[in-house]
């Protein structure tokens, strides 16, 4: 089993909650700062402690997320973190130039040397406002402009593209990619047409912002329509985001989580604000529908999101137990960790105990 560690570069000072866009009267050029070294930090810790993976993402208008650009952060990365695979997860490539989008990949393929993961993203419902966006169209856009950047990656010969949302007269991209044939791919499986779409063009299925159950439910959907497509995912093509707090006890994990933090909520620790109304309970089978109606993803408590296994914490053993119990029921090859803001020392603490106590052990699940 493989592990990521995944930073969305938030905001750590304080800032409104429940709006979006977020003004930003509260906004310090000194906090934002400090929140990208930290940021950069955590990064580097999690290469030196042996994660498989580092994570970035793309947001937009919100303090939850300093990465409106990831393709930039990852570039800050390449020299930072030497070994580990940078994952960009994603871009959002329905609101972006898919060109683009395929050039800066491949950049950052060739200043990595092949360390490139490559996930592409329809974004949250909320961020289509960001570039003017139909939301309507975003399924559309996103297979239209993904089939586009594999072709740029692969194709040797200069391409015209004439689509229904793009049209370029001239495509050949440099710097190609060094994974060969394309740097390896993963979307959202947050409903059943995304698992088929992926399923049908072999590409990896990530999952966040949801339950083991839920999880286990969409993955399963993915494995069915990939036998039907002829061929049998791995379980690196199963990737799932999750919380994650370790400390040297249970008791003093509970404690940290409990903690109150500047500037950020339990809420906010808990589910990304930004998708707060974008996502719903309604079950794997609703979630298109329930991103359309606005309804809000429901706060649980510490105990309840554990056994659901959106948050994983602990000890080190403790910790290991509900990795393997994730693992089960899941099939899972890759746990992309959101590690809980505790503070600058103890969130280090925390992701030097997984990288020493827990990573090795899970290595041969």
């Amino acid at each position: 089993m493989k592990a990521a560690l995944f930073n969305a570069a938030r905001y750590l000072g304080p800032s409104p909650t429940g709006v979006w866009p977020v003004p930003a009267d509260s906004y310090s050029d000194e906090v934002a700062e400090m929140s990208m070294e930290q940021c950069l930090e955590q990064l580097q810790l999690a290469d030196e402690v042996g994660f498989d993976w580092v994570t970035v993402a793309e947001h937009h208008y919100a303090p939850f997320s300093l990465t409106p650009n990831p393709m930039v952060m990852a570039g800050a990365l390449t020299q930072r973190v030497k070994r580990a695979k940078i994952a960009l997860l994603g871009a959002n490539i329905p609101i972006q130039n898919p060109v683009r989008v395929a050039e800066e990949f491949a950049m950052l393929d060739v200043m990595t040397g092949g360390r490139i993961v490559a996930g592409m993203l329809r974004g949250t419902p909320n961020e289509y406002i960001t570039y003017g966006t139909n939301p309507a169209e975003s399924r559309e856009r996103f297979e239209e402009a993904l089939k586009l950047i594999v072709r740029a990656w692969t194709e040797p010969q200069p391409f015209g593209w004439q689509g229904r949302h793009y049209e370029f007269r001239d495509i050949s991209i440099w710097p190609r990619p060094i994974q060969k044939p394309h740097p390896p791919i993963y979307m959202s499986g947050s409903s059943p047409e995304s698992g088929e779409w992926a399923a049908r063009n072999r590409i990896g299925l990530g999952f966040a912002v949801t339950t083991v159950p839920l999880a286990k439910k969409a993955a399963q959907h993915y494995r069915e329509q990939a036998v039907i497509a002829g061929w049998e995912p791995s379980p690196d093509d199963v990737l799932y985001r999750c919380g994650i707090h370790v400390s040297e006890t249970d008791e003093q994990a509970m404690t940290d989580l409990e903690a109150p933090v500047i500037g950020i909520t339990r809420l906010s620790r808990l589910v990304d604000p930004n998708v707060m109304g974008a996502i719903a309970r309604a079950g794997y089978h609703g979630r298109d529908q329930a991103n359309q109606s606005g309804r809000v993803l429901q706060v649980r408590s510490l105990k309840e999101s554990i056994e659901v296994g959106s948050l994983i914490a602990g000890s080190p053993e403790t910790v290991l137990g509900q990795i393997r119990s994730i693992k089960e029921e899941l099939g899972a090859g890759i746990l992309d960790l959101n590690f809980h803001p505790a503070g600058r020392e103890k969130s280090l603490r925390a992701i030097e105990l997984f990288g020493t106590k827990v990573l090795p052990r899970i290595r041969d699940w």
